[in-house]
């Protein structure tokens, strides 16, 4: 087969966005080649392309940027095969941020006729005054920000950032432990030579508050005090693609995945008893019980993300704003020299921003018992409704207990009466600054630790615990308490202070 009858795809550029961008040679070609192809239609001049068949669906049905690529690439292989040569126009210029034609270019099936055009960035280094060669400005895909910048400070010219998600991941992106960026100039260009045309500077804070990213939405970065980092944004994509492509992920609900969520915080809980600060081989087990957990709130924010309602930087950003809000003597002017004073403030700005009508609202019933029951008395106890002291408390457990016998000899409610003795013992816990749950906890872990011990000894000793009789097991319990080193007495738990409480869907994510 001689060159001239090789299969041809000629690439056009159909310029930033308005008509006047678009080269009089690419018009040309556009009339002369009659089978032509659009690698979107969401493109301001994508009307010049009379009769063309869009690739759109393709964004819609694919589960990656990547497999968007490779579906174009071998699509248009395929027709230039079928029809000697055809046409394919993109958007801005062929050459600037257009992975299809780069793999049109490496592909030995076909020739490729990369015709030059006018890019989006002719006309954002004009907007912004700017030679991008004497700036040493870097040109980044917003889709790969976190790991092509890594290490960047600036100046970065940011393409593809076409939604607001993908405006979340290069905020992420950067490591700003302590808001040193958080000034940090921003320039936002959307829709360049267009009459749409907008440019807007802010700030890196404000990064995602500005403007609704779309198909031509650019960034410009000139300097960040931060630099980029990878890490999070790597995990943050990791639990969208596992979203998107593992079938028992796609099939989870926020509700599916409330005993999961439980289950990771039990064992981050286990994780944090078990630190022992002279062994820093404890941390990891901490390291992979927080990233866990981690990835339960990744998770429900995809989900949300999914669905349109919110995404992980609405909820970093809630948690940030809050906290600020209810730390008025650090971030404001109001004086707090103790816990107490920090307390007070706390609750009296929370019942502000809630305007909650009972003093309960905002206790989680699904809380476990001990610790529901622990929110309930301390809620009830900021309103004085309170034993003064442990003194007045500790009696009421020697009553509850006479009601649960006394309900018990003449058939009444045993549970109910078990349940308000068990509250009794939360009341006295909370008057000792006990945590009830904790203390339950420990207790329970002294018990099954000692009670293994005694499987031990009598595995020893060839007898079945399951047949060895209670007189046999107590008097085992009973020598592995006396041969057990005596322990030091645990501290007391603090009570806490309340805690603060897809498919690439947009064909248009390369303007070129």
């Amino acid at each position: 087969m001689s060159w001239a009858a090789f299969p041809e795809v000629v690439v056009v550029g159909l310029g930033p966005g308005g008509r006047e961008h678009v080269t009089a040679e690419a018009l040309e070609l556009i009339a002369a080649i009659p089978h032509r192809y659009l690698r979107t239609s969401v493109h301001p001049t994508a009307h010049l392309v009379p009769d063309a068949r869009s690739f759109d669906h393709v964004y819609e049905a694919a589960d990656t940027f990547d497999d968007v690529y490779e579906r174009i690439a071998d699509d248009l292989v395929a027709a230039a095969h079928e029809h000697g040569r055809v046409l394919y126009a993109v958007p801005g210029s062929p050459l600037v941020l257009e992975r299809t034609v780069r793999r049109l270019l490496a592909d030995d099936r076909v020739a490729c006729d990369v015709r030059p055009a006018m890019s989006f960035l002719d006309v954002a280094w004009a907007r912004l005054g700017i030679d991008p060669v004497e700036a040493g400005v870097r040109l980044v895909d917003g889709h790969e920000f976190a790991t092509a910048a890594a290490g960047e400070r600036g100046p970065l010219l940011v393409a593809h950032v076409h939604a607001d998600w993908v405006l979340s991941e290069i905020k992420l992106a950067v490591d700003d432990l302590d808001g040193s960026a958080d000034d940090d100039e921003v320039v936002i260009l959307q829709a360049l030579g267009t009459p749409d045309e907008r440019i807007e500077r802010t700030t890196w804070s404000e990064l995602d508050r500005t403007v609704a990213a779309d198909h031509l939405t650019t960034l410009y970065l000139p300097r960040l005090s931060a630099p980029v980092g990878a890490e999070y944004v790597r995990f943050h994509r990791l639990a969208r693609t596992l979203r998107e492509q593992c079938p028992w992920d796609i099939e989870q609900t926020h509700r599916s995945l409330v005993p999961y969520l439980l289950e990771e915080t039990y064992e981050v809980v286990d994780a944090l008893q078990a630190l022992d600060p002279d062994d820093p081989a404890t941390d990891d087990a901490l390291v992979e019980e927080l990233g866990d957990l981690l990835y339960q709130i990744e998770f429900h924010a995809t989900i949300a993300e999914q669905e349109g309602r919110f995404t992980i930087a609405d909820v970093a950003r809630g948690i940030h704003d809050k906290l600020v809000r209810r730390h008025p003597h650090v971030f404001g002017d109001v004086d707090a020299t103790d816990t107490a004073t920090v307390l007070g403030n706390w609750e009296s700005i929370k019942r502000a921003e809630k305007q909650r009508t009972s003093v309960f609202d905002g206790v989680p019933t699904s809380m476990p018992a001990l610790s529901y029951a622990h929110a309930v008395q301390r809620k009830a106890a900021k309103v004085g409704f309170d034993w003064p002291d442990v003194d007045g408390a500790l009696p009421k457990i020697a009553e509850e207990a006479d009601e649960v016998m006394a309900a018990r000899a003449d058939g009444g409610d045993v549970a109910g009466e078990l349940g308000d003795l068990l509250f009794a013992v939360v009341n006295v816990a909370r008057h000792l600054g006990v945590d009830p749950e904790l203390a339950l906890r420990a207790a329970t872990a002294k018990f099954r630790e000692r009670f293994e011990a005694v499987e031990r000894l009598a595995a020893a000793r060839g007898l079945d615990v399951g047949t060895a009789g209670l007189a046999v097991l107590d008097a085992l319990w009973d020598e592995v308490k006396r041969s057990a080193a005596p322990a030091p007495p645990a501290p007391p738990h603090p009570v806490p202070p309340a805690p603060a409480s897809g498919a690439p869907a947009d064909p248009s994510a390369t303007p070129g």
